[in-house]
């Protein structure tokens, strides 16, 4: 007993078989035509307005995307999608509404329907190609974004996204042919993972500099702070961004690297706090420490800063510690150094002022007899005239 094959086998294709399908297809044109010549004349009269003003929509894309005077803005965008609708796709929407009132032969709506679902894919396909890289070069000129290594990740995103989006274009028609593609799907899907595997570290870079163009984290030029390092963006690049340190070095780090830290914007502030620690002896009287925190009130706001707070902190081992904050009024790093040199300034004339000392560190040394009393540093001198009457004493007989 045989086993029967699952699936049948193809058909043979062969040069007697096309020359019987067309000319199959056409008999059945020409008797068609000939039974309704007025519903065809009629639909080809629709259609070729339907195509017109298709045509005429069509125009609209480069008046849409002219319409902005740099060509960067969203209607750019979607004026270039428009312009690039082919006129057989054009062609084709207009048979595929009109076909249906012609009553063509099946053979022939089969093949008018096939093309249509063939172009209409594809052109689907150039539509969501040109809107995703639109959108993506839209937000990078928004932001100022510009060098060769951006225009490099421009080729290669355009590459990746064209492929991606064809390649999906390709499965979708190949399975309205009846074609079984789960295999293509398949084979597809473990491609791409070993491609993803082998270049997984161009490809975290390249999607870590798409997070700092969409995400914006920060821009060109601005003055950020991660780790222990800080400087100036100077360039976002496909792989790295290039940091310009406070000491004129350039510094080098990967965009992936580089968003696993934390990223302090110092061009966002909108202001800069300034802490000072301030210690005072132990000598200073309750009364001038009760006032402490309205003595450095008033020295901040007489330098035109925003006070923010002082008071009591801790006992130091010389010092009775205070801390004071205060803000400048903008977020301008030299003018809150400057401010701070003033600041300290005023609080260490008006400390005079007031009596109040600031102490540095000391130490006393003590120095004890075997029996755990303490020796004076110096020898102990005796009154005079106690030494006097003690030499009278010895001299009398």
């Amino acid at each position: 007993m045989t086993a029967k094959n699952s699936a049948a086998p193809l058909p043979k294709i062969s040069a007697d078989h096309v020359q019987q399908q067309i000319s199959t297809f056409w008999i059945s044109s020409v008797d068609w035509f000939g039974a309704h010549w007025l519903q065809i004349a009629i639909a080809l009269a629709i259609g070729t307005t339907i195509a017109l003003a298709l045509l005429w929509l069509r125009g609209l894309g480069p008046r849409l995307a002219g319409r902005s005077h740099t060509g960067k803005g969203w209607s750019a965008v979607f004026g270039r999608a428009i312009e690039r609708t082919s006129t057989f796709f054009i062609i084709m929407v207009a048979a595929q509404l009109v076909a249906g009132y012609a009553d063509p032969p099946v053979i022939v709506a089969t093949t008018i329907n096939f093309l249509f679902t063939l172009t209409a894919v594809f052109q689907a396909a150039t539509w969501a190609r040109e809107l995703i890289l639109g959108a993506i070069e839209h937000r990078t000129r928004a932001e100022n974004y510009s060098g060769e290594a951006l225009m490099n990740a421009m080729g290669l995103i355009r590459l990746l996204v064209t492929i991606v989006v064809f390649a999906i274009a390709l499965v979708v028609v190949l399975d309205n042919l009846g074609v079984n593609v789960t295999g293509l799907v398949a084979g597809l899907g473990v491609g791409g993972i070993a491609i993803g595997l082998a270049a997984q570290g161009i490809f975290a870079d390249l999607f870590a500099a798409l997070a700092i163009i969409f995400d914006r984290p920060f821009r060109r030029g601005d003055s950020i702070t991660y780790d222990s390092s800080s400087g100036t963006v100077e360039e976002i690049g496909l792989k790295s961004t290039r940091i310009r340190g406070v000491n004129g070095e350039q510094r080098i780090i990967s965009n992936r690297n580089l968003l696993d830290k934390e990223i302090v914007n110092n061009t966002q502030r909108d202001r800069r706090r300034t802490k000072l620690a301030i210690g005072v002896a132990y000598e200073t009287s309750r009364d001038l420490l009760d006032r402490l925190p309205q003595i450095l009130k008033e020295e901040v706001e007489r330098n035109d800063q925003v006070f923010v707070r002082a008071g009591f902190v801790s006992f130091g081992a010389s010092s009775i510690d205070f801390e004071l904050e205060f803000e400048s009024t903008t977020a301008d790093y030299q003018t809150a150094y400057d401010a701070r040199h003033a600041v300290g300034l005023a609080i260490y004339r008006r400390f005079d002022a007031e009596g109040i000392a600031i102490p540095y560190p000391t130490q006393t040394t003590f120095t004890a007899a075997p029996d755990g009393k303490l020796i004076m540093p110096y020898p102990e001198v005796q009154a005079v005239h106690e030494v006097a009457s003690a030499s009278r004493d010895r001299n009398d007989p």
